[in-house]
């Protein structure tokens, strides 16, 4: 894109009041966004109403400094094999798939490998979403179904929140390598690029450019604004074959982007979790309602309208956790269950006393297969 053509874009992304949709109209009217800006007002009012036609024909305030800023970061690209793009409605780097849903970006900032990538590299996305606060147990099989179905030939996008979304890039970057035409994991942030939200993923962010994509819809400089948040999550989901929400509480971001992946005709699918914790409801609301209910990668491989190269020979989230056979802990793990436990209910449950306990338990959570969670309870950390 050259500056020019970038400076006319920017300038209808930054007109007040001209949104994806009237955006849209006015492109299909009049063609490129330079030709937009040479109309008269009455031609403009044929299209978009009279305040929308003033904001185009006055220069935004803050127009200049976001050319050259962008111009200048496009400029900064390909550092340390890294790429940068900004895309236009129509450009071939622009997501087919977004074209689908309701109000797609007219602009998308692109940042992370972007050379020598496929007819579509977003044809095998999964989104995996759910709490920022979620159990250890929510945390490992977020990190477990991302890096298996990595292996099994999908691409994991999330919205590097933290707790799930952080965990399931985590869960992708440990994966093999795919190859050169797909990315590992997407993020979409509810930032311009050139800020990332939470500052802790800063280096995650970095990681997840060197094998995968940054994507944004919001300007360089765009700071972390909570209305920007639920309305990336559409972008999630419509990049995407379907959804794994695997933790979730009732008032949860992630059930909006699963709402928006069934409108798009897409498959929701949900890790129910136990009873008693808050983050589990969200996912059993959504089993309810008709979400499939998840235990391995191949309740989620089954349903996508993909060939997953390595259906057979991917790692199983729950059965790589299963690595105990026979073993005393593995015996007080079957008792623990998988709702936390006093240890005063494991005594009545083991018949072992309380000393003899806090050994094997002290054990097992140094091993990391269990959690000691406030008010003395313990809880299972992986599914053996």
């Amino acid at each position: 894109m050259e500056r020019d053509e970038l400076a006319a874009w920017l300038r209808l992304t930054l007109s007040v009041g001209v949104g994806n949709l009237s955006g849209a109209k006015l492109l299909a009217a009049f063609g490129q966004p330079e030709t937009v800006f040479s109309q008269s007002r009455l031609a403009l009012r044929h299209v978009v109403s009279v305040a929308q036609a003033d904001a185009l024909l006055s220069e935004p305030a803050q127009w200049p400094e976001l050319v050259v800023r962008t111009w200048d970061w496009l400029q900064q690209g390909a550092i340390a094999g890294v790429q940068r793009r900004v895309v236009a409605l129509g450009d071939e780097l622009y997501p087919s798939s977004l074209l689908q849903i309701e109000d797609p970006p007219l602009l998308l900032y692109l940042m992370g490998q972007l050379d020598e990538l496929g007819a579509d590299p977003y044809a095998s996305c999964l989104a995996i979403v759910g709490s920022r606060n979620p159990t250890p147990q929510g945390m490992a099989n977020a990190k477990n179904f991302a890096l298996a179905c990595v292996q099994a030939g999908l691409t994991v996008v999330s919205g590097l929140a933290l707790g799930v979304d952080g965990a399931a890039h985590e869960g992708a970057l440990a994966a093999e390598p795919p190859a050169r035409n797909r990315w590992a994991t997407v993020a979409v942030l509810g930032t311009g690029l050139d800020r990332v939200y939470p500052g802790k993923h800063l280096a995650l962010a970095h990681r997840i450019a060197q094998r995968g994509l940054l994507i944004s819809e919001y300007p360089l400089g765009t700071p972390p604004l909570a209305a920007n948040f639920p309305k990336r999550n559409r972008i999630i989901a419509g990049l995407s074959l379907g959804t794994l929400v695997v933790e979730a509480a009732l008032k949860s971001g992630s059930l909006i982007t699963a709402r928006l992946t069934a409108e798009q005709g897409k498959e929701v699918f949900a890790i129910p979790g136990s009873i008693h914790a808050p983050q589990s409801h969200g996912c059993h609301a959504l089993i309810r309602e008709g979400a499939k209910l998840v235990e391995s990668v191949s309740d989620v491989l089954e349903e996508l309208p993909l060939k997953a190269a390595s259906h057979a020979g991917g790692v199983d989230p729950v059965a790589a956790s299963a690595n105990h056979p026979g073993t005393a802990a593995s015996r007080l793990l079957q008792v623990l269950g998988h709702d936390p436990a006093s240890l005063d209910a494991l005594v009545a449950r083991t018949g072992i006393d309380a000393a003899g306990l806090q050994v094997q338990l002290l054990e097992l959570e140094l091993s990391g297969d269990v959690s000691r969670l406030p008010g003395g309870l313990f809880q299972r950390f992986h599914s053996a």
